[in-house]
């Protein structure tokens, strides 16, 4: 592995810490402000903190580039999609940050990360092809979330449930964006989508949430957390790290948010997991690295996995 590749890698497993302690604020927000009061105002933080990025690259595109005008032209043609984007970012994050209310932050996470295997689901309904690791990764995944959320009623909790819903919401985020990326400017797609979710956030705080400024005054430092270091720092990081890291092993890689969320909720707020929760979340990130790997049999020789006889 060149250092390059090294260097990326670790800057995503950055990502990953960053984002798995993000589940921990959102927890300890969720106590002082009501879903849509916090995500309006973290994700009002987030695409402010992404502005001097992009007044960065647009300066510096300027100076590449000798038709100035295509800038102004790509910006347009980012705001639908951006607000599409920012309309689903705003039902997940809303789903994953009422959930956690009435969940852990641990479980939350792992819940959370469902949205991986969900993703080929959703593919499949599409008409795209399924390989049979990814068919094996959604039944660990299901599998681990029986273990971690049903009861022996056979009732999944109210959080835990919202935090499931949410995760499909995640996975059409996911492909959304996806489909969009490579047509438009990612950081402005970012900055777009957390704007208009900011704002319909806010919007639906005025309606159904009483906002209180000792509320945010109590939410402060997990707010900041999650508006400046999971929105503006993390994600920052993750471009940067992705121009030199394999796909595979990005996906993998930033998969392990989970682990973190559980250990943040672990060390930060004491929470302690049944063997049998700690068994199903075992399953669910076996289910979802499972769902990463993509290996043909002419690559695994190619790699040495296996060896002609």
């Amino acid at each position: 592995m060149n250092n390059k590749r090294l260097r990326a890698n670790m800057l995503l497993l950055l990502t990953a810490a960053i984002w798995g302690f993000a589940f921990v604020a959102q927890r300890v927000g969720s106590q002082y402000l009501g879903a849509f009061t916090f995500n309006g105002i973290r994700f009002a933080l987030g695409s402010t903190s992404l502005l001097p990025l992009i007044v960065y690259f647009d300066k510096k595109n300027k100076n590449d580039s000798s038709d100035k005008n295509n800038i102004e032209v790509s910006t347009k043609k980012i705001i639908v999609p951006g607000v599409l984007i920012g309309v689903i970012l705003y039902a997940g994050s809303t789903l994953q940050q009422a959930g956690l209310a009435y969940t852990t932050a641990g479980k939350a996470s792992f819940i959370t990360g469902l949205y991986m295997v969900v993703v080929p689901i959703i593919g499949a309904f599409l008409g795209h092809k399924i390989e049979k690791n990814s068919w094996m990764g959604v039944a660990l995944a299901v599998m681990g979330l029986y273990l971690l959320s049903v009861n022996e009623n056979f009732i999944i909790s109210y959080g835990d449930l919202l935090e499931v819903i949410g995760s499909v919401f995640w996975a059409i985020h996911i492909l959304t964006i996806d489909y969009f990326s490579n047509k438009v400017d990612s950081l402005k797609l970012s900055c777009i989508q957390c704007a208009t979710c900011s704002f319909l956030s806010l919007a639906s705080a005025l309606i159904f949430e009483q906002i209180t400024m000792s509320g945010i005054s109590n939410a402060l430092i997990p707010i900041l957390y999650g508006g400046f270091l999971s929105v503006g720092v993390a994600y920052t990081l993750q471009v940067i790290a992705q121009k030199n890291a394999k796909p595979s092993h990005a996906a993998i890689i930033l998969s392990i948010e989970s682990v973190f969320g559980a250990i943040g909720g672990a060390l930060v707020l004491g929470e302690i997991m049944s063997a049998r929760g700690y068994i199903g979340c075992i399953f669910i990130l076996v289910g979802i690295l499972i769902s990463q790997i993509k290996l043909s049999p002419k690559q695994i020789i190619s790699q040495g996995i296996i060896k002609d006889e």
